[in-house]
């Protein structure tokens, strides 16, 4: 198995649980903290466990960094504010507006907790894949099977934002006390 550098920006539930996933597999992870502004990402892959909003500040400052890398969108671009609604139009999704660089959605229909157990409901966590690049999704489906959960390739990049839709739902449910944060999406086999 070829082991890969893995930075994650952002050491939030999410990050974390990203970290010692993508550490069950022996690849090397940094989590990138915003202290780490002036840090370098140097890593194969570039999770970007970040809110939505923070996105485009991430861009700004380490955009070139991210050029031609393999960057993984794991938001939900809802409104903050609100909380009642997606922020990017419905033929978009956010991964769609990372530039320059080998974008996949996933993880954005999990929480950490399902990540961290590696179930939902007695089944492997599911975690789906969007994006253009075959090879770039079959890199990351590595990287999440060898932690024990499935990866799925949910399809090209426009593909995106009906599992940004879903995260959206499973945000508002758990927020609404109609699901528990531990539950969450699964594919029965």
């Amino acid at each position: 198995m070829t082991h890969i550098s893995i930075s994650i920006i952002g050491t939030g539930n999410m990050g974390q649980a990203l970290a010692d996933l993508a550490g069950k597999g022996g690849n090397t992870v940094e989590l990138i903290g915003s202290s780490g502004v002036d840090k370098a990402v140097t890593s194969d892959i570039v999770v970007l466990a970040v809110p939505y909003p923070a996105v485009g500040q991430v861009i700004a400052q380490r955009g070139a960094q991210l050029a031609g890398k393999v960057v993984v969108d794991i938001t939900n671009p809802l409104n903050f504010e609100t909380f009642d609604s997606v922020t990017v139009p419905a033929d978009s999704s956010a991964a769609a507006e990372l530039p320059d660089s080998r974008a996949v959605k996933a993880f954005n229909t999990n929480f950490a907790g399902t990540l961290t157990t590696g179930t939902v409901g007695g089944q492997p966590t599911t975690v789906l894949l969007a994006g253009d690049d075959a090879d770039t999704k079959a890199l990351l489906a590595g990287v999440i099977m060898a932690a024990g959960l499935r990866a799925v390739n949910a399809g090209g990049l426009k593909r995106a934002r009906e599992p940004a839709a879903l995260g959206f739902l499973q945000l508002t449910l758990a927020a609404g006390e109609k699901t528990s944060w531990t539950g969450g999406f699964t594919l029965a086999q």
